[in-house]
């Protein structure tokens, strides 16, 4: 027991320290969670040496980040708003692919291996785009509802990916077996647009007793989220997006106002431990003895996905600064890429080389695009100041 309160205390010291110096440089608090993984991990100081055990623990903190962000969306009553999100993300997944299989040719990988690193070209972090969001107030503007929504459809595509990933290891593979995730995502974009014009969803007077008794309301909010994220899971789907379900209806149900405050503390303490899990699995010895193509393959990431973005939002007549914000809010790879270099490694689909090479990109490409975010954004408000002043 000293042990453990010993490494939590250091744990809590640590990311306190950290967010303390992000606090000063206007950085989402993610960072500190990584840093403290990787300082406190198996390849830094050794404070921890199981990094899987909190990624089991930490994979509860998505779950319950995705409900938080299906209650806080505003599912738009415009055609536009959910039309061109789709169209935006289909392309970048075009994009992706192409990238990704010009990748392959070159460097002759094989094909398993190349459609993981379109998987990892494709899936941006939700986790950190929308933080940026809230922190500069853009979360409600129709540019902001406008990226949300195309990683909300990107989060749809997890599922039958996960799906294919998981069977495909199998010598009785067939694709039959990823086509029910298909449907179901494609029924779940329709709940979303007939949703839109939902204001409120009634409930029988009975629920309203949860409103004043604090220890019903946790435990009730954590069965509604962690309920849907497992019949998701039970139907071959990813408990986030079930979770992300959960939020969107709950998020219209006003006898539920409640849940926000009552979830909060879970919600910062297990999303903390995921990403905290992200850095303690990042082997630092082999980023030193491979720094060079983990930098290459992190700024070609960063660059690519940064450019990519940016001209889809200028085909969509977005103006250049809201283009170019946008590519940069969308330039690395995401918590659910981190999730798909895992599954992949166990089922054998990719060797540990290729595993450890995806971790160390998806982790520096974290890292480095809050910083080219938060550079990018303080240039465009310089340029936008300066053409106003002429």
């Amino acid at each position: 027991m000293d042990g453990l309160l010993w490494a939590i205390c250091i744990l809590c010291l640590t990311i306190l320290g950290i967010m303390f110096i992000l606090k000063k440089l206007d950085q989402p608090y993610l960072i500190a969670y990584i840093i403290a993984g990787i300082v406190l991990g198996p390849y830094g100081s050794g404070v921890f040496t199981k990094p899987d055990e909190i990624e089991v623990i930490g994979e509860i903190g998505i779950l319950i980040l995705m409900f938080f962000l299906g209650m806080e969306i505003d599912v738009p009553d415009q055609r536009s708003l959910l039309i061109k999100p789709v169209i935006a993300q289909s392309i970048k997944i075009v994009l992706s692919t192409a990238f990704a299989f010009s990748i392959g040719y070159i460097t002759e990988l094989p094909l398993k291996s190349t459609v993981l690193i379109a998987v990892l070209f494709i899936f941006n972090s939700t986790a950190v785009v929308s933080e940026f969001l809230k922190k500069h107030q853009t979360l409600k503007t129709t540019f902001g509802i406008m990226i949300l929504n195309m990683l909300i459809f990107q989060d749809l595509l997890l599922a039958p990916v996960l799906t294919l990933l998981k069977v495909w290891s199998k010598d009785d593979f067939s694709f039959l077996q990823i086509i029910f995730p298909v449907l179901v995502c494609i029924a779940i974009f329709f709940v979303l647009k007939k949703i839109r014009n939902v204001q409120e969803i009634r409930l029988p007077e009975f629920f309203r007793t949860i409103e004043n008794d604090h220890d019903l309301q946790v435990f009730s909010g954590l069965m509604i989220c962690l309920g849907f994220g497992l019949c998701a899971e039970t139907a071959g789907l990813s408990g986030a997006l079930g979770s992300f379900i959960a939020g969107v209806i709950v998020g219209r149900v006003k006898v539920f106002h409640w849940l926000e405050h009552s979830l909060m503390p879970f919600k910062v303490f297990f999303t903390t431990l995921f990403f905290v899990s992200i850095g303690l699995r990042l082997d630092l010895f082999y980023l030193y003895s491979n720094f060079r193509i983990i930098l290459l393959g992190t700024f070609f990431v960063l660059i690519s996905n940064s450019l990519m973005s940016a001209v889809i939002f200028r085909l969509l007549k977005y103006p250049w600064k809201d283009s170019w914000y946008g590519g940069a809010l969308l330039s690395q790879t995401g918590e659910f890429g981190i999730l798909a270099l895992s599954i992949a490694y166990k089922s054998g689909i990719i060797e540990y080389s290729l595993y450890k090479a995806g971790l160390g990109i998806t982790c520096l490409s974290l890292l480095l695009s809050t910083i080219w975010i938060a550079v990018l954004k303080k240039i465009i408000e310089k340029k936008s100041v300066t053409d106003i002043s002429r």
